[in-house]
């Protein structure tokens, strides 16, 4: 080929390479595949009747990122869940919604769904596919509803054609919009952490003294609540907090009206904690020592209290940096960093 020729060629190929990642065409074939880590319980959510496609992927992925579901157009769901940080945000205690409003909890961290039984800090929602109505229906986060999100849908540019690759249908849906947003959280997978090469015995997963240290007195201390390998047992406990006296949030009581619930949240998976700090439901702690140091010199006794808490937990300034040092080793930075799950603009 000629120099001319290849003057000329150049910009078409540089501009064919821009449409294509514009387009979001990342994901090849076999990309969007769910995955059972071995030694894992089996997955709480129905993949077979939400069959996984690449198109509905992208589609759940786009949705994810466009500020379109909420009332006003400014909030997205990455608005409070960015990838790098384990999808939460790390930058303000609580969230931040429409018209600059604050809720009342910091948001959870997104990965590993498929084994949720339940969503949110008090588990008001038990299914994966109708997870995103409740921010979508909070009026200080989304404030809007299914109903106008889809009349929006229909008419927004490029919607119609992207549904229709997705489900054979160009009719925008309530149904067809939960279940492409499943698609993208449910392929939201954590599972290649320096502890998990550690436990399948692979290269990378080499502890030192201080991580093995640690570990051992993490299962000694926390692995009740937080149980191997998701790092949760999907409960809800009362962890000896004290009480916001401008927030007043009793966690599931509200949902169950049980007093027995009082004070009792859903106990988040560890893994990625490094990277999702502010921590507790309120975002009070801004580092894993001060965590640790509630634990050791913080809890509040209450009738509701987990009953591992109600004997003081004993760990020496030395036992602390131990634990978190493993803590450190559970940052999984292929999923932080997978080019799947960033936000094309497709």
């Amino acid at each position: 080929m000629n120099t001319r020729a290849i003057k000329y060629l150049l910009p078409c190929v540089v501009f064919v390479f821009i449409i294509v990642c514009t387009l979001g065409f990342d994901i090849k074939p076999g990309d969007v595949k769910f995955v059972v880590p071995p030694g894992w319980p089996k997955p709480v959510y129905k993949l077979n009747k939400n069959k996984l496609t690449d198109e509905g992927f992208k589609l759940g992925r786009k949705l994810f990122y466009d500020p379109i579901l909420s009332l006003d157009g400014s909030t997205s769901c990455a608005s409070c869940h960015t990838q790098w940080s384990g999808f939460t945000h790390v930058d303000h205690g609580v969230s931040h919604g429409i018209n600059g409003l604050k809720g009342k909890r910091n948001s959870l961290t997104l990965f590993n769904l498929a084994w949720n039984k339940s969503f949110m800090w008090d588990g008001g929602i038990n299914n994966l596919e109708v997870q995103p109505l409740g921010p979508m229906g909070n009026p200080v986060e989304m404030g809007t509803t299914l109903e106008n999100v889809v009349k929006k849908l229909d008419t927004a540019k490029g919607y119609r054609a992207r549904f229709y690759l997705a489900f054979g249908d160009s009719t925008v849906t309530g149904q067809h919009v939960l279940k492409a947003m499943a698609q993208f959280l449910v392929m939201l997978e954590s599972f290649n952490s320096k502890y998990d090469k550690y436990t399948r015995n692979e290269t990378g997963g080499e502890m030192s003294p201080q991580e093995l240290s640690g570990l051992k007195l993490f299962r000694a201390r926390c692995e009740t609540c937080h149980k191997e390998p998701l790092f949760t047992n999907n409960g809800f406990e009362n962890i000896g907090l004290t009480v916001d006296r401008q927030l007043w949030d009793y966690g599931r009581m509200a949902i169950t009206n049980d007093p027995n619930d009082s004070l009792k949240f859903k106990v988040p998976s560890l893994r990625n904690i490094v990277n999702s700090y502010p921590y507790m439901h309120d975002g009070r702690f801004k580092t894993l020592m001060q965590v640790l140091d509630h634990y050791t010199d913080g809890i509040v006794q209450s009738r509701t209290l987990a009953k591992e808490l109600r004997t003081p937990m004993i760990l020496t300034p030395d036992d602390k940096k131990d634990i978190i040092a493993f803590l450190q080793t559970l940052t999984d930075k292929d999923f932080l960093f997978d080019m799947r799950f960033r936000d094309w603009r497709d």
